[in-house]
């Protein structure tokens, strides 16, 4: 197995361990928050640049990524937890279907995922973001690209990925969940499938959203439709290759 990594912080691209990963705020945290003195009218107009150059360098990067799966789940997993297997499972299952494996590239069920896809012989691949609690990308990401705004980082994730698989995660699990949703409901993006894995975990979600959401008519069966709950790898994987051979034959 790979060194552990020494303790770090990713400043977009740059990479601050030991004494430098201290740093107390973010540059999303900068430049949403407001407060503070008025210098903000003379450096946003340069963080524009910056912007810019996060898309720019993450579609370079990406540019010639065959097709690929993009896999969340939760930074808090524990390697001896079952979900750690369920996602070094999917991650080499994906690697076999001739899939990328794409994830946030942190720890837990993000390295699971990298882990596997990588043990398998596929092409591993983390999108990471600068955050004050986590320690940069995992040692088993191929292709690792380091962002500092999330929505730079959330582009990336629908531009270069055939469908989702959502292993049990916390906020930003959600946050990327129901932003697929809403992207493909809206024609945002074509056909996106999006699995659920683990019944247990969203099952609960799953029959909310049936029996409150759609049944007082915000959403119609079409959107349910969208979402396909699962614990079996090679039913998640047989979601993805559906997909992808349906949009193929349409393209």
């Amino acid at each position: 197995m790979p060194e552990e990594h020494p303790r770090e912080r990713q400043r977009g691209p740059v990479t601050l361990r030991r004494g430098r990963s201290d740093e107390t705020t973010t540059t999303d945290q900068r430049l949403l928050d407001s407060r503070g003195p008025s210098d903000w009218v003379h450096t946003d107009p340069w963080r524009v640049l910056r912007i810019q150059a996060e898309f720019v360098e993450g579609f370079g990067a990406l540019a010639e990524v065959p097709r690929a799966v993009t896999v969340f789940g939760s930074a808090r997993t524990q390697r001896e937890d079952p979900e750690y297997q369920l996602g070094r499972d999917i991650g080499g299952a994906l690697a076999k279907a001739g899939f990328a494996a794409i994830t946030g590239g942190g720890p837990g069920a993000m390295e699971a995922v990298n882990r596997g896809a990588s043990e398998a012989g596929g092409l591993s691949i983390g999108l990471g973001i600068e955050l004050p609690f986590e320690q940069g990308l995992n040692p088993w990401v191929d292709l690792g690209v380091n962002f500092r705004y999330f929505f730079a980082r959330k582009t990336m994730f629908i531009k270069y990925s055939q469908a989702f698989i959502c292993l049990p995660g916390g906020f930003g699990t959600l946050d990327e969940l129901f932003e697929a949703l809403t992207l493909v409901q809206t024609k945002k993006v074509t056909k996106f499938p999006v699995v659920l894995f683990g019944t247990a975990y969203w099952g609960g979600l799953y029959d909310w959203l049936r029996a409150s959401v759609l049944a007082g008519g915000k959403i119609g069966e079409k959107d349910m439709a969208l979402l396909h709950l699962t614990d079996d790898v090679d039913e998640a994987v047989g979601v993805v290759e559906k997909a992808y051979q349906a949009w193929s034959d349409a393209h």
